[in-house]
């Protein structure tokens, strides 16, 4: 006898046998309510900065502003094989590619089937979790920094699961030992990011690999900034074996070639070939000529140096220009973001900054509650449009 057979006096529970059933409540559930997109709230602050002469400089998105190399346009133009359909895990020339540059600049080799692309990787990151729901279907939770992507969470909520924030330490690396055993037990599957976005903190990725493994839960690192770190050597969950991990890698920040939507994801073979076989099914695949010109980006690594100076003398000086007004930005360890406490809060100083000299910049709340008091400076303007925050900062002080 159920909980709700005694609540509704089913027959089974008073001592006679009904000749009908007695009518039981039906639960219909709430439609789905999506909250609001983060950046679009930010739409008052942008208008606010776009009455400037010049316009808004915004450095709120994390869009890339620079040319991806011509090659790759060029590889784009030929559109001999578009008549038909392209492969899902990517054509022979792409995944060649993409295991060469594994190789070649991370300094790992993985084996045939460990490896296969996706359509940019935010796609892959909202779609994982209802992927892995299928393959593990007693398991409801996806666990993520709580200073992180938003599409972590949001991957989680559009999957039916519990979207669970592990807290981060005073340096804003992901506490593994915080996570309680209850929810070890649930997990689908742990998300790591490295350098991560907002804050650029490197993660200890071997750690994550030995819990997730100890625990039987997928770790899945997103390692779309690797190119752009900091502070040592580019970090890889993959130097710790391909077992019970996925790396996600993206052309979107190293290639500037996020209009064109390539990435790709590596590691546990059995867990690549059942994600790549349900994305078969859901018809995900590159376009051809995306695929072209993905596999030019992959091979070449010349405009990867030239982009890696230009980020990092943009946060030198965006951290410069803030500095003049009136914050505290460090540089990070890595990835092309400034991470800046607001003393007077996140919206009042992202509103001040728009109004005083016109520039946009993100509250850290759209990153996680942990991060209200904070504020991301994404260092995607080209020098002349940071020529014209120096002029305006400059006036600025003149009437302070």
């Amino acid at each position: 006898m159920t909980e709700l057979d005694s609540q509704l006096g089913n027959g089974a529970s008073s001592g006679f046998t009904s000749l009908e059933p007695e009518p039981r409540a039906e639960f219909i559930a709430p439609p789905f309510t999506l909250p609001p997109y983060p950046y679009d709230r930010l739409k008052p602050v942008l208008q606010a900065a776009d009455m400037h002469p010049g316009g808004a400089i915004d450095l709120s998105i994390g869009t890339p502003c620079d040319q991806p190399p011509e090659n790759v346009c060029e590889a784009l133009r030929d559109t001999s094989s578009v008549a038909g359909y392209p492969t899902s895990v990517g054509s022979a020339a792409l995944l060649e590619a993409a295991h060469g540059w594994l190789e070649r600049r991370i300094g790992v080799r993985l084996g045939s089937g460990s490896l296969a692309n996706c359509i940019g990787t935010k796609e892959l990151v909202a779609g994982l979790p209802l992927i892995l729901k299928l393959r593990s279907p007693r398991r409801d939770t996806v666990l993520y920094p709580a200073v992180a992507y938003p599409t972590y969470e949001m991957g989680a909520i559009l999957a039916g699961c519990r979207a669970v924030a592990v807290p981060v330490d005073d340096q804003w690396r992901i506490d593994l030992s915080s996570i309680s055993s209850a929810d070890a037990e649930r997990a689908l599957c742990l998300w790591v990011n490295t350098p991560g976005n907002p804050a650029g903190a490197l993660d200890d990725l071997d750690a994550a690999a030995e819990w997730g493994r100890t625990h039987g839960i997928p770790v899945l690192s997103d390692e779309c900034y690797i190119e752009f770190t900091w502070q040592g050597p580019p970090r890889t969950i993959l130097r710790s074996g391909p077992e019970g991990v996925l790396a996600v890698h993206s052309l979107s920040k190293r290639s500037n070639f996020a209009g064109g939507r390539a990435g790709f994801y590596a590691g546990d073979a059995d867990l690549v070939r059942f994600v790549s076989e349900v994305r078969k099914h859901q018809g995900l695949m590159i376009p051809a000529p995306v695929q072209r010109g993905a596999a030019v980006a992959w091979s070449e690594d010349s405009h990867v140096d030239v982009q890696r100076d230009r980020y990092h003398r943009r946060l030198v000086r965006l951290a410069a220009q803030f500095t003049r007004l009136g914050l505290a930005p460090t540089l990070p360890e890595g990835a092309f973001y400034l991470w800046v406490h607001a003393p007077d809060g996140a919206w009042e100083t992202a509103s001040r900054l728009a109004d005083s000299v016109g520039v946009v910049v993100s509250p850290g709340e759209f990153y996680g509650a942990a991060g209200a008091a904070y504020l991301r400076i994404a260092a995607v303007q080209p020098d002349e449009r940071l020529d014209l925050l120096d002029q305006r900062i400059q006036a600025w002080e003149a009437q302070q």
